[in-house]
């Protein structure tokens, strides 16, 4: 029987993807960053606003439906039909991320951490973001540094503690800072 310990594995890894950065069009989105995507975004089933502000979500995060309608309250999915509709989403993701970021070289690590990010603010934040900037520029440290900035979530500024409360929006603080912490090469849980 393979037993792999996911914090094992996930050094082991780090040691061999750490080494020179490698063409954008050549990766893709790991199973265990998928798998923490999901684990990060939970089940919500029926359609659910995850923090005040937000829009209906469904499933893993999802906002559209296979069609691209938007979801509305009262949807429902399964969990086989939620992966399914992320694992396309992130395909198109992929997809577009891999056009705007031509010519750039990146970790694995870093690309899974820009993915995740993208999953959660979308194809129009990625394309003005100042990561996609910085990326083109060649400045990864700069690039790493600016998932900073991306703490606002309905007007409120998430890394202020007066917007922690049971509907707030903590939690895209913290999961910004532990995409900050992956994308510099550090082993975050």
């Amino acid at each position: 029987m393979l037993l792999i310990r996911l914090p094992s594995f996930r050094r082991q890894l780090g040691a061999i993807t750490r080494g020179a950065r490698v063409a954008v069009a050549a990766l893709s989105l790991t199973a265990a960053a998928f798998v923490g995507l999901t684990n990060r975004e939970g089940w919500c089933n029926p359609a659910c606003i995850p923090t005040a502000g937000d829009v209906p979500t469904v499933g893993f995060g999802s906002t559209t439906r296979d069609d691209g309608s938007p979801v509305k309250m009262g949807d429902t999915t399964t969990p086989v039909k939620a992966l399914n509709r992320s694992f396309a989403y992130i395909q198109n993701a992929e997809a577009e991320m891999k056009a705007t970021l031509e010519g750039v070289e990146l970790h694995q690590y870093e690309y899974d951490v820009y993915v995740d990010w993208r999953y959660q603010f979308g194809g129009g934040a990625w394309r003005k973001s100042s990561m996609l900037r910085e990326l083109k520029a060649g400045n990864y440290e700069a690039a790493c540094n600016a998932l900073l900035l991306y703490r606002y979530q309905a007007g409120r500024d998430c890394s202020k503690p007066e917007n922690w409360g049971p509907r707030g929006c903590r939690g895209v603080w913290l999961e910004q800072q532990k995409r900050h912490q992956r994308c510099l090469g550090a082993e975050v849980g």
